[in-house]
């Protein structure tokens, strides 16, 4: 009955959605990486790890929009209504395939933890190629507030992204 009322007034509680990471490794500011298209946030917000791990599993209950042939990057479409995208390392896309294995395919239903995508981290840094994973909410607009764990070691599946409905 006061649900209209607690919303005009801006008193309604905002639901928080919690993305886990997909990913092992130290967790870096969206700003810091390399690739200028992830650093200005044009593909959306989020942040970026340096891996320690050689998987990519799923962050949250999802479907799978794209998967990408060559396995450098994967977007799903979360339970919670985020779109994310995944992206492993950065120029990968010239590797053509090269060290990656992929498990999914376009339309699957994954579950929180399922291995998504497979990559050897030390034939990818022997290409000479950075390994940086960008991790985007690529409709941050569409929520109040997003927060990453910046600074932080993460293992999978760890808390890695909060984001709060308007």
């Amino acid at each position: 009955m006061f649900e209209g009322l607690k919303k005009s007034l801006g008193l309604r509680h905002r639901r928080a959605m919690v993305l886990s990471s997909p990913i092992a490794g130290r967790v870096l500011p969206l700003a810091d990486v390399s690739d200028q298209t992830f650093a200005d946030g044009l593909l959306g917000e989020g942040v970026a790890i340096q891996p320690t791990g050689d998987r990519v599993v799923a962050p949250a209950d999802a479907k799978i929009e794209t998967i990408f042939p060559t396995g450098y990057a994967v977007a799903l479409h979360t339970h919670d209504g985020l779109d994310v995208l995944v992206h492993v390392g950065l120029d990968t896309v010239a590797l053509r395939g090269r060290h990656f294995t992929v498990h999914v395919e376009t339309g699957d239903m994954v579950h929180r933890g399922d291995v998504l995508i497979e990559f050897d981290r030390k034939a990818i840094e022997e290409e000479g190629l950075d390994l940086t994973v960008p991790i985007l909410v690529c409709n941050a607009l569409e929520f109040s507030s997003l927060d990453g764990a910046e600074g932080r070691y993460v293992n999978e599946l760890d808390d890695l992204i909060v984001v709060r409905e308007r």
